[in-house]
């Protein structure tokens, strides 16, 4: 583990000196939960020093408790998500992301009133009505996906179910051809991997990826510019943002088409694998899921609790500011880790048992705020309907390899999860709460 290098005055200083979460290899086995328990034990938040691996040198605050992150979360005027201070970049991750590539113009780093205007702009493309209208699709894909599983008795999980429910959902959504769906897949992996980097680099991989993306972005949306549909990104081209903000930029058109892209594949598809591989971690959730399948709704929120996809966010701060005993500066980095605040006994009894039947499950897998997933509504339902199939077809799960995780802090993320199917016996034999399950379908 690399010593961190220096300290901050203005705030509780870093309580772990031999932990650096610019260090990308304490991400390799999923989210380093044991790490954020012990900060969790510190009164925050906490000012992380810059290290050898934190991009420009430059630290950053981390809070780490649920109580702490949500009044952040909360105010957009202090804790912007575009930029602060003096900086020329910023955006959501912990290294500052030029302008060029998205701060100001793509919708999770934009501040209001313009962020505001473009959320109320494309609501009309993920209406509730419009999401329920995929599910009869939805389900017919993921039942045919877990039978050919099932036919074959084994295999990587992630390629063959928790992919392509998101890809078929999102292309659906969009209009994008199906045989363009998995290239697309392969572009946004290479753009989201690490493997080959550290926070704030590109590889030539990632940055052949991002071109061969945006280049296909940039068709797409000029496509919807000469034939526009009902979609999302149609949307953005046609529309007007009102209150005198004018239209989007022709940047800001293709931002809506990436960010719909890589929030709707990477994030669902992760929250699937690792709502699986809790259940193969505590078998005895999926056999009681099976018996009580009015249980379904709590255990999808507990699914999102437990596997917390997208582990952090960042903000940047407009003013100097005090909480409690820390004065954050303006301009400085300052990060919301939902993840830890996921597991924060403070706020949820038994906070590191998986638990299908939790009843109270404030959760904040989606973020908090203005700045909440506009998705959330179309992650629950692919994720239910991938449920259904695997409660209706399997009787439980084994790990048939190791589980390759992605080496990142911004997506806990599974790549490769190779499993065995046990197959459900006959339904007639079960104890299903057919009843309840079908009434809480979407």
């Amino acid at each position: 583990m690399r010593q961190l290098l220096d300290s901050h005055s203005s705030g509780a200083e870093w309580p772990l000196p031999d932990a650096d979460l610019a260090n990308l290899d304490l991400f390799t086995s999923g989210f380093p939960h044991a790490l954020f328990t012990t900060l969790r034990g510190h009164e925050g938040p906490h000012f992380h020093p810059a290290t050898a691996l934190t991009p420009g040198q430059e630290g950053f605050w981390v809070f780490s408790r649920y109580r702490d992150i949500v009044p952040v979360a909360r105010d957009n005027v202090v804790f912007s998500s575009e930029s602060g201070g003096d900086r020329e970049g910023g955006g959501t991750m912990i290294e500052d992301l030029p302008r060029s590539v998205g701060v100001g113009s793509v919708i999770n780093m934009m501040n209001d009133p313009r962020h505001r205007a473009l959320r109320r702009l494309v609501a009309p493309g993920i209406t509730h009505a419009k999401i329920a209208a995929l599910e009869a699709v939805l389900a017919n894909a993921a039942q045919a996906a877990v039978d050919e599983a099932l036919r074959r008795g084994h295999g990587d999980l992630v390629s063959d179910i928790a992919a392509e429910l998101p890809l078929l959902a999102i292309a659906s959504l969009l209009g994008i051809p199906p045989q363009d769906r998995h290239q697309i897949f392969a572009w946004i992996n290479a753009v989201l991997d690490y493997a080959d980097r550290q926070l704030g680099e590109t590889s030539q991989s990632s940055a052949q990826a991002m071109q061969q993306f945006m280049a296909y972005g940039q068709r797409f949306v000029e496509g919807r510019r000469q034939a526009p549909g009902e979609d999302v990104v149609s949307l953005a081209v046609t529309g007007e943002l009102g209150d005198g903000l004018g239209r989007l930029s022709s940047v800001e058109q293709l931002m809506v088409f990436n960010v719909v892209m890589v929030a709707g594949l990477e994030t669902t598809r992760n929250a699937i694998a690792g709502g699986v591989l809790a259940f193969i971690e505590h078998p005895g959730q999926w056999t009681r899921l099976q018996k009580q399948r009015a249980l379904i709704n709590p255990a999808l929120e507990e699914i999102l609790r437990w596997t917390s996809p997208t582990p952090y966010n960042r903000r940047t701060a407009t003013c100097d500011v005090e909480i409690g005993d820390c004065l954050i500066r303006r301009g400085e980095k300052v990060t919301l880790w939902w993840a830890s605040a996921n597991r924060d006994d403070a706020i949820f009894e038994r906070a590191s048992e998986f638990d299908v039947s939790r009843a109270t499950n404030p959760h904040l897998a989606f973020g908090f705020g203005g700045h909440g997933c506009l998705g959330a509504q179309l992650a629950r339902l692919e994720m239910r309907v991938v449920l259904n199939a695997l409660l209706d077809r399997v009787d439980g799960f084994d790990l048939a390899g190791d589980v390759e995780w992605v080496r990142s802090n911004k997506h806990t993320g599974i790549r490769r999860m190779p499993i065995r199917y046990s197959a459900a016996s006959p339904p007639s034999a079960r104890c299903d709460d057919a009843a309840g399950a079908a009434g809480n379908r979407f």
